[in-house]
């Protein structure tokens, strides 16, 4: 039980740590997209949306992957839950 609420309080405070480097680099984006250099609004905007998701798995206890794409494990998470909850009903 006492493992169990420290590695949801890790989960939290690794989400957060997610989110803070996600708004970093938002906010570099809108320097960026001021000065018009399109390429690095792209590519910062990307990690803003892959930090975001990787704060979103481990809120829900996922360990997200070490790769850039994260859409797979959410989906294939998201089609599990859902699974649980139709045999639940």
């Amino acid at each position: 039980m006492r493992q169990e609420r420290s590695s949801r309080l890790n989960n939290v405070a690794m989400a957060e740590s997610y989110i803070k480097q996600a708004k970093e680099r938002l906010h570099h984006a809108s320097e960026a997209l001021q000065r018009n250099s399109y390429p690095y609004v792209i590519r910062q905007s990307q990690e803003v949306v892959e930090l975001s998701l990787k704060a979103a798995l481990r809120l829900v206890g996922i360990e997200p992957p070490k790769w850039h794409d994260v859409g797979p494990v959410q989906t294939r998470n998201i089609e599990i839950r859902i699974d649980f909850q139709k045999a639940q009903a």
